[in-house]
């Protein structure tokens, strides 16, 4: 998991981060900066109560609870949220301590100020208190809760605020009982709403990290597919001569070991076949090096669209010479490598075309924050298309990357091929 840090320069480090990472930090720090307001939020009801405390001299201790207890709840919701993302268990110190805190100060505040008249809503300062701690910590442990234990937080916060109102209340009678249970009613709602949000968001941010690990594993599947494809080749082509050649090698040495005529005519095959294998593994190998332009197309769509990227690729069946397939055949191998591994890329177009010149190939693709620099593999692909008298040119605009190749070539003149039709019509 990607735990994100405030270094010094926290814009450079903002535009070089993924797209996963962006939303992670927007994700946490949003939920933080809400856990944070606790603090103010008791600051801005103790300066404005009503009427004023009945032990001053725990207003202190209140407020210093207060502070801790928005510490504790920003690391509690800081090691749920790991936790949710499949990172190491949050500690049940963090939560014990969070917990605590919030009974602490929904006593402090309960002791602190005085009950208010029955039949008014406004200005219980005991009721405001405990509603701000009792939904702060419900909230921090929204990341390690289902959703029906939110939904008996906030159940039960509402019948805590409701019996907070009714024995601070001057007198029990019905009036009270209507209005702490509307009271209490209308703060469940709201808890509710609140602690849906906190899940949302972070379920949200789990969602996205499953699709970024979604996109990394279908490129892994595509390298070990090729992989293994290669190794398949080599199995077919090696393997059926090597257990020739272990055959004949033995015939050989039992001939000698009996003194009988013909291991020297073995051996001689089994330098033939050596040399024939030689050859074949050669021609697997150069077909693995070399490049198909119709394959590395497809090829290039699948990749790109198991990445979750929204792909077009147009000019298929634009008429290229062998020459200058195989050139362009590798830049698009290599432009979409690099659109994979170096881009937050959510669109890629990729097009084949003919000018007057010769072929051209061009690939564009969105997410990325800054000019990209000329590395090894656009040097080699310059190198590449210089060998065939072709040209490679880069551009970068508002997010927006393109890469593109232009080959001299002459189009093939297409060979005529009489339909089935024709053929029977003939004969």
């Amino acid at each position: 998991m990607v735990d994100v840090r405030v270094p010094g320069n926290i814009f450079g480090v903002w535009q070089r981060s993924s797209d996963p990472e962006r939303f992670d930090a927007y994700t946490r720090w949003s939920l933080y900066v809400l856990s944070a307001c606790e603090v103010f939020l008791v600051l801005w009801v103790v300066g404005l109560a009503e009427p004023e405390p009945s032990r001053p001299a725990l207003l202190g201790p209140l407020l210093i609870v207060a502070l801790v207890h928005t510490v504790a709840c920003i690391g509690l919701l800081r090691s749920g949220i790991t936790q949710f993302l499949g990172g190491p268990s949050a500690k049940r110190w963090v939560l014990g301590a969070a917990v605590a805190l919030g009974v602490l100060g929904i006593v402090l505040s309960t002791l602190t100020y005085p009950g208010q008249d029955a039949a008014y809503v406004d200005g219980n300062t005991r009721v405001v208190l405990t509603l701000v701690f009792a939904g702060f910590t419900v909230a921090a442990c929204a990341p390690l809760l289902a959703f029906r234990w939110l939904t008996v937080g906030a159940v039960g916060i509402g019948g805590l605020v409701a019996g907070v109102h009714l024995l601070g209340a001057d007198r029990q009678d019905g009036t009270a009982v209507g209005v702490a249970t509307g009271q209490g009613f209308a703060l469940m709602i709201v808890c509710f709403g609140a602690f849906l949000s906190y899940r949302a968001s972070i379920w949200m941010d789990g969602v996205v990290w499953e699709q970024e690990r979604t996109r990394v594993l279908h490129a892994r599947l595509a390298v070990a597919e090729e992989r293994l494809r290669f190794s398949r080749d080599l199995h077919d082509v090696f393997g059926r001569t090597l257990s020739v050649v272990a055959v004949k090698s033995e015939l050989a040495a039992e001939l000698t070991a009996r003194g009988r005529p013909g291991a020297e005519e073995q051996m001689l095959e089994v330098r033939q076949i050596a040399q024939e294998a030689l050859r074949e593994v050669r021609s697997v190998v150069a077909g693995y090096r070399s490049a198909d332009l119709a394959a590395e197309l497809a090829g290039a769509r699948s990749v790109l669209r198991s990445a979750g990227i929204d792909t077009t690729v147009t000019g298929e069946d634009v008429q290229v010479g062998k020459e200058a397939q195989e050139a362009l055949a590798w830049v698009v191998r290599e432009g979409v490598t690099n659109v994979v591994r170096h881009s937050a890329a959510a669109t890629c177009r990729v097009e084949l075309r003919r000018d007057a010149d010769g072929a051209v190939l061009e690939i564009v693709n969105d997410g990325v924050t800054s000019p990209p620099g000329r590395g090894s593999g656009l040097v080699g692909l310059s190198e590449r298309l210089a060998g065939v008298r072709g040209e490679l040119t880069t551009w970068y605009e508002d997010e927006r990357f393109g890469l593109v190749a232009r080959v001299p070539d002459r189009a093939p003149t297409p060979t005529y091929a009489p339909s089935a039709l024709e053929k029977g019509t003939h004969a």
